[in-house]
C-alpha cells in the first residue's frame, strides 16, 4: 500500500517537529505520513544527534518522505541574538523565539581530568519568571509564558551548532542544569518532556545524573520530578530562616521554609545521590556567621551538599557582594559544623552572565532607541 500523501499545511499549521517526543513522533509518521515505524527513528536521530536544520539534510530518508516533511512539518531553531564570550571562557546567547521572544542561555567552562574543556550549560524554561525574586534580573521583569520542549531543547541544538559538538559519544557539553530564566516546576510538563527526551539514548543521550533541575521550592510537581528519576534536585534557598527568605523571596516563600525541608525529608533520591541546596552570598543580607549557624541546622535535615554563590551585581538590584573575608568566614563555619559547602566561582561577570541581565540590558538599550526615536518624531531638519 502506497503511503498516504498528506495535504501541505500552511507555515501557521506546520507540526514543529522538534515538539515531538518520540512516542509522539512515531505516532505521527505511521499515522498521518503512513510511514514505516524505523523512518521514525531515522527522522529523531537527524534532529537531536546529527544537528539537521532542515528535512533535505536526512540523507538517508528517501526524497518522498522528505518531501511529505516538508509539507507537513518544519524545523525551527531559536535564532541567535546575541553571542558574547567572557574572559573566562563563558559563553553567553541571547536567543529569539519564533515569536520574538528573548531567553538566555550560558554555556560555562570547566576542565576535565584528561585536561580537555567540558560545558555545563545553564538552560532557561520560562520567557521571565513569575517567581519575582528582588534579587534577580530576570525576576524583575516579570513572566512572559512558558517555553515549550522545542524552545528549551533548542538550546542545547544552538550551543552544540557554536561548539562544533558533534559526537554524542565524546560530547563538548557534558552536564545541564535547569538554572536559567523561569522556575521548571511551573513549566512541570514541557520540563518532563525535555527531560524525557534528553535521557533518550538515540537522541540527545544525557545521563540523568548529568542534568540537574532547580526550583526555589515549588510544592507541586516536586515529588514527580523526583520519582521519574530523570534529574538530580538543586532547591534555591538563599535564606536560612522563614522571616529572611519572605523579604528577599516573597512567592517562593508562600510555601514555607518548614514545610519545604519536611518535603525534601522524604525526596526519592539514588544511591550516592544528595539534594543540592543553592545559597546565593549576598553582603549584609544572608552572610554572617549567625546565618550560616541557620543554615547549617537547616540543611543537616536532609541528605544535601551545599553550593555557595557569590552574588554578581546587577544594575538596578539593591545589592552588592560579600567581602572575600565573610565568605570565606561562612564557609568554613558551615565545614566546621560538617556540612558539605563549595564556594561556586563567578564566571562571566565581564559578558553580564547572571541570570536575566543580557536581556534586561538588550532591552534596556531598546527602549533607550524608542525613546529616541519618539524624541526626534516630527522634527524638522536643519
Amino acid at each position: 500500500m502506497p503511503p498516504v500523501r498528506p495535504t501541505p499545511c500552511p507555515p501557521s499549521r506546520m507540526i514543529d517537529i522538534l515538539n515531538l517526543t518520540y512516542d509522539e513522533l512515531e505516532a505521527w509518521m505511521t499515522d498521518a505520513l503512513g510511514e514505516p515505524r524505523f523512518r521514525a527513528r531515522q527522522v529523531w536521530q537527524w534532529l537531536w544527534q546529527k544537528n539537521a536544520r532542515s528535512f533535505d539534510a536526512m540523507t538517508n530518508v528517501s526524497k518522498a518522505t522528505r518531501a511529505r516533511l516538508a509539507e507537513s512539518a518544519r524545523i525551527t531553531w531559536p535564532e541567535v541574538r546575541t553571542v558574547k564570550t567572557s574572559s573566562d571562557g563563558t559563553v553567553k546567547f541571547l536567543l529569539a523565539l519564533a515569536d520574538g521572544a528573548l531567553v538566555e542561555t550560558v554555556l560555562i567552562p570547566s576542565e576535565s581530568r584528561e585536561g580537555k574543556v567540558r560545558m555545563t550549560q545553564c538552560l532557561s524554561c520560562q520567557v521571565g519568571c513569575a517567581m519575582g525574586c528582588t534579587f534577580c534580573s530576570t525576576g524583575s521583569m516579570g513572566f512572559e509564558r512558558n517555553m515549550t520542549m522545542a524552545e528549551i531543547l533548542g538550546q542545547v541544538l544552538v550551543a552544540r551548532e557554536h561548539l562544533g559538538d558533534d559526537r554524542p559519544d565524546h560530547p563538548i557539553v557534558r552536564n545541564l542544569v535547569f538554572m536559567g530564566m523561569g522556575e521548571p516546576l511551573l513549566n512541570l510538563n514541557e520540563v518532563m518532556r525535555s527531560l524525557r527526551t534528553l535521557n533518550d539514548e538515540f537522541g540527545l543521550c544525557f545521563s540523568p545524573r548529568r542534568i540537574t533541575v532547580s526550583t526555589c521550592g515549588i510544592e507541586k510537581g516536586l515529588r514527580e520530578l523526583g520519582e521519574s528519576g530523570l534529574a538530580f534536585l538543586a532547591v534555591s534557598l538563599h535564606a536560612p530562616n522563614q522571616e529572611l527568605r519572605a523579604r528577599i523571596m516573597p512567592r517562593a516563600a508562600r510555601w514555607t521554609l518548614d514545610d519545604l525541608m519536611a518535603a525534601l525529608e522524604s525526596y526519592p533520591l539514588k544511591t550516592r545521590e544528595r539534594i543540592t541546596f543553592e545559597y546565593l552570598l549576598l553582603g549584609g543580607v544572608n552572610d554572617s556567621i549567625d546565618h550560616a549557624r541557620e543554615l547549617a541546622r537547616l540543611v543537616s535535615r536532609t541528605k544535601a551538599k551545599l553550593n555557595l554563590i557569590v552574588y554578581n551585581p546587577a544594575e538596578g538590584l539593591p545589592y552588592e557582594a560579600p567581602s572575600q573575608a565573610r565568605i570565606l568566614a561562612f564557609e568554613q563555619y558551615l565545614w566546621s559544623k560538617n556540612v558539605t559547602a563549595i564556594i561556586r566561582k563567578s564566571k562571566g561577570q565581564d559578558i553580564k552572565a547572571a541570570c536575566g541581565q543580557l536581556k534586561a540590558s538588550e532591552l534596556a538599550g531598546q527602549a533607550a532607541g524608542d525613546d529616541m526615536a519618539e524624541g526626534t518624531d516630527g522634527m524638522e531638519a536643519p
